[in-house]
């Protein structure tokens, strides 16, 4: 018998049950399309210009082919509509939730092979047939984990990740404020570079069988729909409200100076797609939604009261810069 028995207690076996419990589980979102890549043996990749860098990365690190492809100012894909061959894949991104079952049908029907990324639309169920990604970690109070749909079963016996190490800003902002232990949350984001392909870890998996999902995606609805009354915002991003958004995309002309703004109110808005700065002029699209869209946080920890006063600081900014 290789347990060990008696000593001190550890974290207890969580009762509940994973939004996924039938998908693979992954370690990372990265790593889990390079397992999907390797699996259907893909050499090329079609991916947005409006993407993040850890994307690109690791298609580029693993000797994957990339090609570019832009957005229009309806998110509608400027690629060649042909059927792609059996190497080739098309990589689809739900931005905020904006990717429809209806136009990843559509895409599936056209360029045969896509590999769907809803690291936004964590309660967006996967189509059969489609292969479909997902990020724990942009929902929910955990370190790492993924989730890959998909009718092909992925190659190779994979080793179980560890997390332990990698929770101590989780569990500190718990209990503290957020500022200090935001290096410790930079520092755990660094060390996914280069990070083999794993199995999702036991602590990650447990931690996850925890979560009120239902009650955490009423609290998601209802935030960004008093947002969407308090603060309208009538861009690209706003058309389609998704089941338990991500966030709430507020445009602003000067969104960089709000963000900084804000920040001194402690009400921090990330900036996503950072390399859009380095990448394309300021005049272009991918550059002007990475600036000037601020996904507010109207997630399950916060309620009324948090949106009331987060409207109210930019109204409050927006009056002053008039």
């Amino acid at each position: 018998m290789k347990k060990e028995i008696g000593g001190y207690f550890e974290l207890e076996e969580m009762a509940g049950e994973e939004y996924y419990p039938n998908l693979y589980k992954v370690n990372l979102g990265r790593t889990a399309l390079l397992w999907l890549l390797e699996t259907r043996q893909y050499k090329k990749i079609y991916l947005p210009v409006f993407l993040c860098r850890s994307v690109i990365d690791i298609c580029v690190e693993h000797d994957i082919e990339v090609e570019f492809y832009h957005l229009d100012a309806d998110l509608n894909i400027l690629l060649e509509e042909r059927k792609l061959p059996a190497e080739e894949c098309l990589y689809l991104v739900s931005y905020y939730g904006q990717l429809t079952d209806e136009k990843i049908l559509y895409c599936q029907k056209v360029y045969g092979n896509v590999i769907v990324d809803h690291t936004h639309a964590f309660f967006q169920k996967p189509l059969k047939g489609v292969d479909t990604l997902y990020s724990c970690r942009k929902f929910w109070g955990v370190s790492d984990g993924a989730y890959v749909s998909s009718d092909v079963v992925l190659s190779g016996e994979k080793q179980e990740d560890r997390s332990g190490g990698r929770m101590s800003h989780i569990l500190g902002r718990y209990e503290e404020n957020a500022g200090k232990y935001y290096q410790a949350m930079l520092d755990n984001a660094a060390g996914y570079e280069g990070m083999e392909i794993r199995k999702m870890s036991r602590l990650t998996g447990n931690l996850l069988k925890a979560i009120d999902y239902e009650k955490g995606k009423k609290q998601r609805e209802e935030n960004y729909a008093l947002l969407s009354e308090l603060l309208p915002s009538e861009t690209v991003f706003n058309r389609v409200i998704p089941e338990g958004p991500f966030a709430y995309p507020y445009y602003h002309e000067n969104g960089m100076e709000l963000r900084r703004w804000l920040a001194g109110h402690k009400i921090f808005v990330p900036t996503y797609w950072k390399n859009m700065f380095e990448q394309c002029s300021e005049d272009s699209l991918e550059y002007q939604w990475a600036a000037n869209i601020l996904p507010l946080p109207c997630d399950q920890r916060y309620g009324e009261e948090e949106m009331r006063y987060m409207a109210a600081r930019i109204r409050e900014w927006e009056a002053s810069a008039e």
